[in-house]
């Protein structure tokens, strides 16, 4: 099977949707090794991606513009001209990883053409994104939800946006889960997860947050519950994510709490780093009001840490029966799920081994199983 990629977030993003990326092309490279990838991708500038591509294996060919002037109007190529490169590699399968695919694909082509869709969240809270964002998001998702062949959505929640904000035919929606990067899949040894908190200064037991900050994740809200029980509670809090306007909106209500003792944020902590941070974690809480998936959820999961999170959206799905669930809008509601689980040993255990048996279903090993069985489905 011949299958290309809209692969510039892979190459060129660091975050959420280049992660998902990279994690489902090197899903393939490993458990389906004699499939054919293509990797369509603007000049690579930054050196990580060009490393990462360094780093798979030959059955994955890195497809960039031709030209000198190609190069030059790489939007260009990537949004028109990329059509005409699509059918000379006689692809069986076009699959754009982030809610776009390029124009001139309306219409029968040679090969089928499948579109991953993670959220429609500029639609559900139009108050966090500019108004030319909105515009821009609504014009690519619709294109590209209207001349794919199949619409993946990563979870039952965005199926369900698709079909009430966009209007997409439920047959042809098909729902397939996103994994997380296996480094997150192996417990560590007690002398790693000490070195990791010597380094970060984490000398007492704490309630872990990761993610960007911005209004949608809830930071201030998890602080002023925190505040409320920190006296009742031997856990620090300690937030890791970049940001800048929240951010500074939430470090400046820790020292307005007087809370600069109790609330650490951690800064340039490395990804290899992450999977010894949430294993140290006494619990993880991720008040988000709304998610695509909610990946650091099924991090935390795989790290065998107990998980809060909010009730609704995605959250159900990715964290599983044995989460704790929250109102996220409630500050007392964050407050006593977070009493609830600290104070109970009992309730950790069976929530730590739970959710590591419910985790098992979004393994590299099974999503690659089941997209293997979208794309066949697709092709029959």
């Amino acid at each position: 099977m011949r299958i290309g990629f809209e692969a510039k977030r892979a190459t060129h993003n660091f975050r959420g949707l280049g992660s998902y990326s990279r994690g489902l092309i090197e899903g393939l490279l490993e458990y389906q090794p004699s499939e054919e990838l293509f990797l369509y991708s603007p000049p690579i500038k930054d050196k990580r991606g060009q490393e990462w591509v360094d780093s798979l294996q030959a059955n994955a060919v890195l497809k960039c513009p031709n030209t000198l002037l190609e190069t030059k109007l790489s939007t260009l190529w990537r949004s028109f001209l990329i059509a005409s490169d699509l059918k000379k590699d006689h692809l069986d399968i076009f699959h754009g990883l982030s809610h776009e695919i390029p124009y001139r694909l309306k219409g029968a082509m040679p090969f089928k053409k499948i579109v991953t869709m993670h959220d429609l969240i500029f639609l559900r809270y139009p108050e966090f994104f500019p108004l030319v964002d909105r515009i821009v998001y609504g014009q690519k998702f619709k294109y590209a939800c209207k001349h794919s062949d199949t619409v993946i959505a990563i979870c039952e929640q965005t199926k369900e946006d698709l079909i009430n904000f966009l209007g997409v035919d439920e047959k042809k929606i098909i729902v397939h889960y996103q994994s997380c990067a296996p480094i997150f899949y192996q417990g560590l040894d007690t002398a790693k997860l000490n070195t990791t908190r010597e380094k970060y200064k984490l000398k007492k037991s704490f309630i872990l947050h990761v993610g960007a900050f911005e209004e949608r994740k809830n930071q201030l809200n998890l602080l002023e519950a925190f505040a409320q029980i920190a006296n009742q509670v031997e856990e620090d809090l300690v937030f890791i994510g970049q940001g800048k306007k929240y951010k500074e909106k939430v470090e400046a209500r820790v020292r307005e709490l007087k809370l600069n003792d109790r609330v650490h944020f951690l800064n340039s902590v490395r990804f290899d780093e992450l999977p010894a941070i949430y294993q140290a974690a006494s619990v993880f809480c991720f008040p988000s009001l709304f998610e695509g998936f909610g990946i650091p959820i099924v991090e935390a999961l795989f790290s065998k840490t107990p998980v809060i999170t909010s009730i609704g959206s995605c959250f159900p799905e990715s964290a599983g029966p044995d989460s704790f669930f929250i109102d996220p809008l409630s500050k007392s509601s964050i407050a006593n799920g977070l009493l609830s689980v600290l104070g109970n040993q009992n309730l950790q255990n069976h929530m730590s081994e739970a959710g590591l048996e419910f985790v098992q279903r979004f393994h590299r090993r099974e999503t690659t199983a089941h997209l293997m069985d979208v794309y066949r489905r697709v092709l029959s």
